[in-house]
């Protein structure tokens, strides 16, 4: 009899729970709906069910397809707000605190990713963050083989000084200063992964369509997310082993892998700093110790010393002669430990790091001069060959990522938003890019095309971030700068409608791949939006390269969007960043001066100038040419002759 009571339980319960309306995971409480326009609103309920909505001033009504999915567009509403949406089928849903205003997609990499609690100034920022018609939602991560049509999850916040250190950050200053100016709701729907191509965010059918990619998709492998997962954490295990000789995958003990005493001489070496993806490790997830010898005079021994290890990704635990001197969880901090005196000793001693990395890039990574340890007032540089041995792989995280196979963010972390209705989109991504710079410039418009396809709202506004200036390769002119490359398709993408650019190659940081400096990016980013979306008539842009005029030894420059015109930071008036060459294609740093509206650019032993170039070098920092509203000008180049990346094409699983 109870057998029979929890069967007839189960069957009612599943009843209702199939009887019941639900609705995407983007919509909730707090949400910000698109004012001006159409208001989609969809879900799933029993099939021919009768669906009600009641927002506003309006009812609408809808049945279900056979299927069970409805959809119901409200009418436009202006902006404003709070709101209550009740959604009325066999159950009633209610959200509550609804706006209407303006809602933008907040997409790309890392950069985007990265939150307003790590920017420079996040402490007052937070503390003062009490903006309540900003609405923010971030959207889970998540990867699929096919089109979802829901996200993982996601909840929608109100700007607070509770809930703003979680927000995007470029996405956070980008709201503040629409809001302020238009004094309208903000929404922000934030999805975004660090580290991801371009091409896991378009999908297959954009694919399908381009000539270029369409052999490339078709070779796709028909895809089981958990039969590619047990074959990459297989192959990874058997690079790992490969690689060192043995490996039991955490099974045996690494306490004595902090000692001065162990033997590690049949340890496998690795240059640092460098993430260790770029060094010849897999792309794991998981635990690596990293050992170094320094010797120690006579005199320093005993001595309290400062030890800096860059920066990790993501967690560190560091000992010196087997003493914790430091632990940090942080992708973006840099290192810093105090040795207390009584540790170092005169002669060998041993520094040893565990590092736990947890997705994306692993190891330790930035500028090599940041990698020292200080005795007194002498530093000894750590840069080079290190000892590395992986200890441990994260279980589930070695498996198939992001990158692993093209459209698997546009499957899980877009086409569920799609049709939500939107202003427009704002992206910063690229740095995955770069060793496919040249591609870019085809891969990048597919996916804003792909994209506008699928919402059917036309050419709906998309601004992007310039690469900021980082040392990624040391590339220049001389040697190719795929940062560079990549930085000229962006520009290039500009052709398409409805297309704006933030350049930031004066805020970047040469050995940090992630700037703190992030309310300039949103700031300017707003700049766009204001001037192209809003028609403000503000300043938008920095100078951008227009013609070349040759007079002898001279090449005279003209610029389009000078703003109240030209200007340099330099207070002697020298424009740096540009570069000269003669049919030779050797390059050579050149003078330039700024007069009226044009800048001269020359230098001796370059009589016959051909080319110019502006900025071309992975880290573009030197660059100072602005218009005086403060806007600087993007990196370019007078030329086409043959770049790094001309002949680097996409392959599936690359």
């Amino acid at each position: 009899m109870k057998k029979i009571i929890l069967s007839s339980l189960i069957l009612f319960t599943c009843f209702n729970l199939m009887a019941n309306v639900r609705l995407p995971k983007i919509f909730g409480d707090n949400m910000v709906l698109q004012r001006g326009q159409q208001i989609p609103v969809w879900g799933w309920a029993d099939s021919k069910e009768k669906i009600t909505i009641k927002f506003n001033k309006q009812t609408k009504t809808v049945v279900a397809d056979r299927y069970g999915k409805w959809r119901i567009n409200l009418d436009n509403e202006q902006a404003g707000g709070p709101f209550e949406m009740e959604v009325i089928g066999k159950n009633t849903i209610r959200f509550t605190n609804v706006l209407v205003g303006d809602v933008w997609v907040c997409s790309g990499q890392s950069n985007m990713e990265f939150s307003l609690i790590n920017a420079t100034g996040a402490a007052n920022e937070i503390a003062s963050a009490n903006f309540p018609q900003i609405r923010h939602i971030e959207v889970m991560k998540a990867i699929a083989t096919k089109p979802q049509d829901d996200i993982k999850g996601g909840e929608w916040n109100v700007g607070s000084p509770e809930t703003a250190g979680k927000f995007t950050a470029v996405g956070y200053f980008f709201a503040k200063k629409l809001q302020k100016e238009l004094n309208v709701p903000i929404g922000l729907i934030h999805t975004s992964w660090g580290g991801t191509h371009v091409e896991t965010w378009i999908s297959k059918e954009a694919f399908e369509q381009d000539a270029a990619f369409r052999d490339m998709i078709a070779a796709m492998p028909k895809m089981n997310l958990d039969s590619l997962a047990k074959e990459k954490e297989r192959a990874t295990f058997e690079v790992v082993k490969t690689l060192q000789g043995s490996f039991d995958n955490g099974k045996t003990p690494t306490n004595s892998w902090k000692d001065i005493s162990l033997n590690d001489s049949r340890w496998p070496t690795i240059q640092l700093p460098a993430l260790w993806e770029s060094k010849g490790l897999p792309d794991l997830d998981g635990i690596v110790w990293f050992r170094k010898k320094i010797t120690v005079s006579d005199v320093d021994a005993g001595k309290p010393a400062v030890l800096e290890l860059a920066m990790i990704d993501d967690a560190d635990t560091t000992y010196v002669n087997g003493i914790m001197v430091g632990a940090t969880n942080g992708y973006n901090v840099p290192r810093k430990y105090t040795i207390p005196a009584g540790v170092l000793k005169a002669g060998d001693n041993i520094i040893a790091i565990k590092v736990l990395d947890t997705g994306g890039g692993g190891g330790v990574y930035g500028s090599a001069d940041d990698l020292k340890i200080t005795i007194g007032g002498s530093s000894q540089l750590l840069a080079g060959s290190w000892m590395f041995k992986v200890a441990s792989l994260l279980p589930g995280t070695t498996s198939v990522g992001p990158n692993s196979y093209p459209t698997l963010l546009f499957n899980a972390m877009l086409n569920p938003l799609i049709p939500f209705g939107i202003k427009g989109a704002i992206w910063y991504q690229g740095e995955s890019n770069a060793g496919r710079a040249f591609e870019y410039r085809r891969s990048f418009p597919l996916m804003i095309t792909d994209w506008r396809n699928r919402w059917k709202e036309g050419d709906f506004p998309f601004y992007f971030v310039q690469l900021a200036s980082y040392n990624s390769a040391n590339g220049n002119s001389a040697n190719g700068s795929t940062w560079g490359e990549l930085r000229e398709a962006q520009t290039l993408t500009l052709s398409l409608p409805n297309t704006g650019m933030a350049v930031t190659t004066d805020i970047g940081n040469p050995t940090d791949i992630h700037p703190r400096n992030k309310k300039d990016v949103g700031e300017r980013l707003a700049a766009v939006a204001l001037n192209k979306t809003y028609n403000k008539g503000n300043v938008f842009s920095g100078p951008v390269f227009e013609s070349m005029k040759i007079e002898g030894n001279k090449a005279i420059l003209t610029f389009s969007n000078i703003g109240s015109g030209l200007f340099t930071k330099n207070k002697y008036g020298y424009v740096e960043g540009f570069e000269i060459a003669g049919d030779n294609k050797q390059f050579k740093y050149a003078k330039a001066l700024i007069e009226g509206n044009k800048v001269i650019v020359f230098q001796d032993g370059v009589d016959a100038p051909v080319s110019i170039r502006y900025g071309w070098a992975d880290d573009a920092s030197d660059d100072n040419l602005f218009n005086k509203e403060g806007f600087p000008a993007g990196p370019f180049r007078t030329d086409n002759w043959k770049g790094m990346t001309d002949e680097v094409h996409y392959s599936v699983g690359q």
